[in-house]
């Protein structure tokens, strides 16, 4: 049936498919009255979606899009308060405390009371932005006296009684000019460089008011102070104005919020086997890595047992490689400037480049991707249709000038090795290919171990013209073929405008690590920009040369990056086929040294890692050294073994298992390391 609306009415449709005729002005709150004054209760924030029609169909039994259950991005979507009027015909949800959305509006909304707090206690201050994140919050705050934990600790006081007040947070409109002229007043640089830089000459600008504050502010926020009912304060820390430390000294205060005191318990409690998984830590504690104080921030170090894994995880790519079709190549490290000015990285990604360096025939520039250098080889010589698609791969060391404070281990490094791969094809190949390498990142996952992943699709802002090269017609085309692919092989996706590459859309799939994190470390991009900036050429089938496009394709990521995820999803104690040692030995006294001697050579020859405990020590502390390594297996050796030919095996997470023959054992390794399973 279709319902047709009048001027004074709207149309408002349910998630149930349900359509209901309302007056214009009503408000999500009055909507979610009308359902249940429990509803009402409950309810945090809105989420809408302007209709495509005035006229839509009641359909009361429709099963939930893909895009309601995964969260992916419609166009127009939007959250609002619960007070926001209704003026258009809307779809529209009411997001409860079991939304991801509406957490995030909670520790917003816990953002103002914070600065609520600290604009009374240290009214001096001045603010910059104060938005949610995946964890909490945060604020910055412009003050030249440091906080203090006995500051952080009245801070929070003071946002009890915020909270206890429950002042209800007002939307309120003025003009951009009347704004800019009350923040230039006080003084207030950071939200007049807000204004400036994010709203345009001749528009409203939204302010949100709590009590005596106010700030500018986009919102939404739930509908009073008394709904932030769970917080606390984090930490403190420095961060320059803009990024930039010839500005501004800023103060970050961090916090989190949840919707209730348990749910905040169990945050905690989770931070603290984050923090027992830290890579960092852990990196020191199995030997595998460091960055050298001497040789400078953000560099890797490779030691020999962590060496040794990134000799597996790089064996197991190149294979992997070989046998998708992939050739294997390898390219310069440095490459003159001029290279990087065809390719567009001098000037849209020239921050985050190392400054040239003056040779005596022209500048060069350290290398931040391989692409431009498969891109030479693809073009050394001529290419017919018969050639593509022309698959070449790459584990190339790349560098990047990250600033200094935004390097965290292996996560975020200044040099590393990207698992770059660069397809040259037809487009009417570009699906199919796209399609491989999404199965290919499927492989990756789980053959490392990670079972859960999400995709995101980044596509481009066609408002903001600069910062993308290309016409329009090659970012509709390019987009439309990365969605056909996802939605032919049935993966959910959110899309997000504005994210993508300079050069084309992407898809990101990150994985979900045990502790429930999300990593960004698979990418697909599709790229028509760089073939025409190298004039790429291919011979068709009719005789004309014609323009190839390109696929960007990276799935560890980065070795650093992703062998970094790895210590932490697996705290250290690696799969069998990972673990750089994967078998001890422990004889039980000197006279089992000779028999420790002959099991290991038999299980090196058989491809096993071994490492033999000779020290004079006691048995017990041999075990535990092991254990403390996190080896997989531990096997003791003494007079019922040597006589018998057999090993008693010690497993990792199961203790004691008995006695079994040498070949026995040895079948079982070669099961694990075959299976590249992660059960013992």
């Amino acid at each position: 049936m279709l319902l047709t609306v009048s001027n004074a009415t709207i149309s408002i449709q349910l998630p149930d498919g349900s359509v209901r005729e309302v007056a214009r002005g009503t408000t999500p709150y009055d909507i979610a009255l009308s359902i249940s004054p429990r509803l009402a209760a409950a309810v945090v924030v809105a989420r809408i979606r302007p209709l495509a029609t005035t006229a839509v169909t009641a359909t009361a039994a429709d099963e939930p899009s893909e895009e309601a259950m995964y969260g992916a991005a419609v166009s127009g979507e939007r959250l609002v308060d619960l007070a926001a009027p209704l003026t258009e015909d809307v779809a529209l949800e009411l997001l409860k405390e079991n939304d991801e959305a509406a957490l995030r509006v909670v520790r917003h909304s816990a953002a103002h009371v914070m600065a609520t707090a600290i604009l009374e206690l240290f009214p001096e201050a001045k603010l910059g932005h104060g938005p949610a994140t995946d964890s909490g919050f945060f604020y910055d705050i412009y003050r030249e006296t440091p906080f203090t934990e006995a500051d952080l600790a009245a801070i929070e006081t003071r946002m009890a009684e915020v909270v206890a007040r429950d002042e209800k947070f007002v939307r309120e409109e003025e003009s951009r000019e009347a704004g800019l002229a009350e923040y230039q007043a006080k003084g207030e640089f950071m939200k007049v460089h807000f204004i400036e830089r994010f709203t345009h000459a001749g528009e409203t600008i939204s302010l949100y008011r709590n009590g005596g504050f106010v700030d500018f502010c986009r919102g939404p926020h739930v509908p009073s102070t008394g709904r932030v009912k769970a917080f606390k304060l984090t930490s403190v820390a420095g961060a320059y104005w803009l990024g930039d430390e010839k500005n501004q000294q800023l103060q970050r205060v961090y916090g989190t919020a949840f919707f209730n005191g348990k749910d905040m318990e169990a945050h905690f409690k989770r931070l603290e086997e984050i923090k027992a998984r830290d890579h960092r830590v852990l990196g020191r504690q199995l030997d595998l890595f460091s960055i050298q104080e001497v040789a400078g921030a953000g560099l890797i170090f490779w030691h020999p047992k962590g060496g040794l894994i990134r000799k597996t995880m790089e064996d197991w790519m190149r294979e992997e490689c070989i046998r998708r079709g992939y050739d294997m190549v390898f390219t310069p490290h440095i490459m003159r400037r001029e290279l990087w000015k065809i390719s567009g990285h001098d000037g849209f990604y020239g921050q985050n480049m190392y400054p040239p360096m003056e040779l005596d025939d022209a500048e060069y520039r350290l290398k931040p991707m391989n692409c431009p250098g498969h891109i030479l080889i693809y073009k050394n010589s001529p290419k017919s249709y018969r050639d593509l698609p022309a698959r070449y791969a790459e584990l190339g060391n790349v560098y990047r000038f990250e600033r200094s404070g935004t390097m965290h281990g292996l996560l975020r490094v200044r040099g590393f090795t990207q698992d770059d791969a660069h397809i040259f094809c037809t487009p009417q190949q570009i699906e199919g290919e796209v399609a491989a390498c999404i199965e290919f990142a499927e492989s990756v996952l789980k053959t490392f171990g990670f079972e859960e992943f999400k995709v995101e699709l980044s596509t481009w802002d066609p408002n903001d013209r600069k910062s993308y090269v290309g016409s329009e017609e090659n970012w509709l085309f390019a987009s439309g073929s990365l969605k056909k692919v996802l939605e032919a092989k049935g993966i959910p996706y959110r899309e997000i405008p504005g994210e993508a590459a300079f050069y084309g859309p992407k898809i990101d799939i990150k994985l979900v690590d045990v502790l429930g994190r999300m990593w960004q470390l698979s990418t697909v991009q599709f790229d028509f920009n760089l073939p025409q900036r190298f004039e790429l050429e291919y011979k068709g089938e009719d005789g004309e040369l014609h323009r190839p496009v390109m696929v960007h394709r990276a799935l560890f990521g980065s070795v650093e990056r992703f062998f970094g995820v790895l210590i932490e999803h697996y705290a250290g104690a690696f799969p069998f086929w990972l673990a750089p040692v994967q078998v001890g030995l422990v004889p039980i006294s000197e006279k089992h040294l000779e028999y420790a001697q002959r099991v290991k050579a038999t299980l090196e020859a058989a491809g096993v890692r071994v490492e033999l405990d000779t020290r004079n020590e006691k048995m017990n502390a041999k075990i535990r050294d092991f254990t403390l390594q996190k080896v997989p297996f531990v096997l003791i050796l003494g007079d019922k073994e040597s006589g018998s030919g057999s090993v008693s095996v010690r497993t990792r997470g199961k203790g004691d298992e008995g006695s079994v023959a040498l070949e026995s054992f040895l079948e079982r390794t070669q099961a694990l390391q075959a299976a590249k399973g992660v059960a013992l």
